[in-house]
């Protein structure tokens, strides 16, 4: 949990009761490289902090395998369109190495907020960073080229020993070939 109160410490400072009562509602999952986190068409009810390894989330358009997202050590992912919606999510979340997760039971925390308006403040912090991170996604698509996306992701230490170049790939919304001549002229 060190890790993760870490994190939780660059929002807001959380005091001992507000800590105790989120250390309750977290339990630790370790899974291995190519498993599922989180299916498709399953509902999200879990909010994960990632102490070590990396994963993505993912959809299937026409039947092409696209990344929506990558995560790495230090951060949160949850597929939150069916968190707060409640819908059954039509992205799935996969590990792309041996990855250790802190889950937290988002019916639990959502509880936890009459009684803990530290948590419901500390955990609005934490979506409307996600939110901006999102917008920023979104606006690299709308104005930036593949190659400035290309040059963004290389700013992740290690990204490309760690994730496959085909998810790479989908990520930046172009085909391998066109990956593969990004990363020549790049060289």
């Amino acid at each position: 949990m060190t890790e993760l109160f870490r994190y939780f410490q660059k929002f807001m400072p959380l005091n001992p009761e507000s800590l105790a009562a989120l250390e309750k509602i977290c339990s630790v999952v370790h899974l291995k490289k190519g498993d599922n986190l989180q299916y498709f068409g399953q509902t999200c009810r879990t909010i994960y902090f990632i102490n070590s390894g990396v994963a993505r989330i993912y959809y299937y358009k026409d039947g092409v395998d696209i990344t929506e997202s990558f995560s790495f050590e230090g951060d949160i992912i949850a597929r939150v369109e069916s968190l707060f919606t409640g819908n059954p999510s039509q992205k799935a979340i996969q590990v792309l190495e041996d990855t250790c997760f802190v889950a937290i039971n988002a019916v639990q925390l959502f509880a936890l907020y009459d009684s803990h308006p530290q948590i419901e403040r500390l955990f609005r912090l934490i979506f409307e960073a996600g939110y901006v991170e999102t917008v920023k996604r979104i606006e690299s698509i709308q104005f930036h080229t593949a190659e400035d996306r290309y040059e963004a992701l290389l700013l992740k230490p290690n990204l490309l020993q760690r994730i496959p170049l085909k998810h790479i790939a989908s990520y930046l919304g172009i085909t391998q070939v066109s990956l593969s001549r990004i990363r020549a002229i790049q060289r």
